[in-house]
């Protein structure tokens, strides 16, 4: 058993002890508090025995022996999905000029953490790998195989029967068994790869509902169903994201757009089950029933607020139903989790940063990175910083790049501009071109006939600020593809200090859960 002291304790608990009048008015931060001692019981993961494991939890260890490991009564791992580096530099620019300030010297919140890492993140089998394998890293402590979620290396893509014996325990697990909360926010689906990694156990990231398991072999669930049926604890105290469609029925028709019915083939509408539950289970699917919910309650959550992912952020005005944004929805899932005594465990994805990048559509990329980026100052005026460890980072990079020697102050999202003359610069087709622009996607040289047009768009009359516009690539693809650079860790609070270098992506887990109590160190293993 270990024994976690904490510095300060809240108002609240103080009240409760008879110290203080909820009347009074009293500064935490001048007042001597005494020490709290959590009694945290550190597991030892399935997965613990997995070479992955073992080299991350090693790692690890080696900087809490040489620098100690301050206790986290809470944990909240910010992933923004796609958040590459330049995204992060176009991003801060981009908010800055966006509210009129120098956008150069402008800092995003994840900025000021105080700690700060590279994270590798390739895969078991791929060197630029996916969402859902990097997710899992987080989530378990264990490189996986690309595709794959919360399954060990030895599953293999698409094959039911390799899961068997190849489980893993994620963090969330962990906090549920330990009597914590936990909660996943997304702008994703609930049912995509960041989010189902918390809970799901798959061969592929694409089996979000039954009918994606059509023709399967095995005995082996859709990720919805397993978000409803998870076993841990007393299950999940929030889940809030997109993803209406994998868990209601072909025959219900959906709450807002009209034509349009859930996916299941079933018959099982998940929402109801759900609801069925308890008396405390709670299902909204708008922002009506968003703003209607009482947070501060023992209500346990479901938000299902868009039949696939919830709308960019800039696209938000326009959703009929109305949708929360990122920040309300960790504002309200910090408000639920921060009921537990216990402490919590908490998951904000800012899943769309990913989307905007594979449509080479860098305004909604780098917008989505601007709403993330809220919703982790939120979180930082919600928590006490000597309790709560905050980790943002991104699961992987995507191809954008910034280049072509803009001048100073120029639009992100513009034409490069001379900083000599202050006219657009040409390149040696002598048309202007983007300050951004990406390796791969579908503004590429394209096929003609058999014959290649790779005759450049003359963009002298459009407007690359446009939100629609979309940034030009060089080799053609479908879809933008990911990159396989290190993404960037940065980190706040007790266990912070264990963030620090080039990191495997795997050691993220290990310091959540290191600093959290949840996972055992040598010496509780050896007991």
């Amino acid at each position: 058993m270990r024994r976690i002291a904490l510095s300060l304790v809240s108002l609240t608990a103080l009240s409760v002890a008879g110290c203080v009048s909820p009347a009074e008015t009293v500064s935490v931060a001048d007042t001597p508090q005494p020490a709290l001692t959590l009694h945290r019981n550190g597991a030892t993961p399935v997965q613990a025995e997995d070479a992955y494991f073992q080299s991350a939890a090693a790692s690890v260890q080696n900087r809490i022996a040489t620098r100690g490991v301050k206790p986290a009564k809470n944990v909240i791992l910010f992933v923004g999905d796609g958040m590459s580096i330049p995204t992060i530099t176009a991003a801060r620019i981009y908010a800055g000029q966006k509210r009129g300030l120098d956008g150069e010297s402008y800092s995003l919140t994840m900025e000021t953490l105080p700690h700060m890492a590279l994270s590798k993140t390739y895969s078991n089998d791929f060197q630029v790998a996916d969402s859902a394998s990097t997710a899992t890293a987080m989530m378990t402590g264990v490189k996986v195989n690309s595709r794959t979620l919360g399954v060990r290396k030895d599953a293999y893509f698409g094959n039911c029967a390799s899961i068997e014996g190849n489980g893993t325990d994620s963090i969330f697990e962990l906090a549920e068994r330990a009597g914590l909360a936990t909660g996943i926010v997304s702008s994703a689906r609930l049912t995509h790869a960041t989010p189902g990694a918390t809970y799901s156990e798959t061969p592929s990231r694409d089996w979000e509902d039954d009918t994606n398991l059509k023709g399967i072999a095995g005995d082996c669930h859709d990720i919805a169903r397993q978000l409803i049926e998870w076993p841990e604890g007393d299950g999940f105290e929030v889940a809030m994201g997109g993803g209406r469609a994998q868990f209601t029925t072909k025959q219900q028709a959906d709450l807002e757009e009209e034509g349009r019915t859930g996916n299941r083939e079933d018959g099982r509408d998940l929402t109801a089950e759900w609801v069925a539950k308890s008396s405390q289970h709670a299902y909204i699917s708008d922002l009506a029933g968003f703003e209607a919910t009482d947070f501060a309650s023992d209500l346990k959550v479901l938000g299902l607020f868009d039949s696939s992912h919830l709308q960019y952020d800039m696209d938000r005005p326009n959703d009929p139903a109305g949708e929360p944004s990122l920040s309300e929805l960790t504002k309200a899932a910090i408000t639920r989790l921060s009921q537990n005594p216990e402490g919590f465990v908490l998951l904000v994805e800012g899943g769309r940063i990913d989307h905007g990048h594979h449509a080479v559509n860098a305004a909604r990329a780098l917008d989505e990175t601007d709403a993330f980026d809220q919703s982790i100052a939120t979180a930082l005026d919600m928590t006490n910083a000597d309790e709560t460890l905050i980790i943002v980072t991104a699961d992987h990079s995507h191809t954008m790049t910034i280049s072509g020697y803009p001048k100073r102050g120029n639009p992100i999202l513009g034409k490069v501009v001379s900083g000599l003359d202050n006219s657009p610069m040409k390149a040696q087709d002598g048309k202007p071109y983007t300050t951004l622009s990406y390796a791969s996607g579908m503004t590429a040289c394209r096929i003609e006939e058999g014959e290649p047009d790779c005759e450049r768009e003359d963009l002298s009359e459009v407007d690359t600020t446009d939100p629609d516009f979309h940034q030009p690539s060089l080799v053609l693809m479908s879809s933008e593809t990911h990159g396989g650079d290190d993404v960037a860790i940065f980190a706040t609070g007790p266990g912070s200090e264990l963030v620090s270098g080039v990191m495997e992506q795997n050691e993220i887990f290990h310091v959540m859960g290191r600093a959290s109590g949840l996972v055992a160190g040598p010496e509780e293993e050896a007991e």
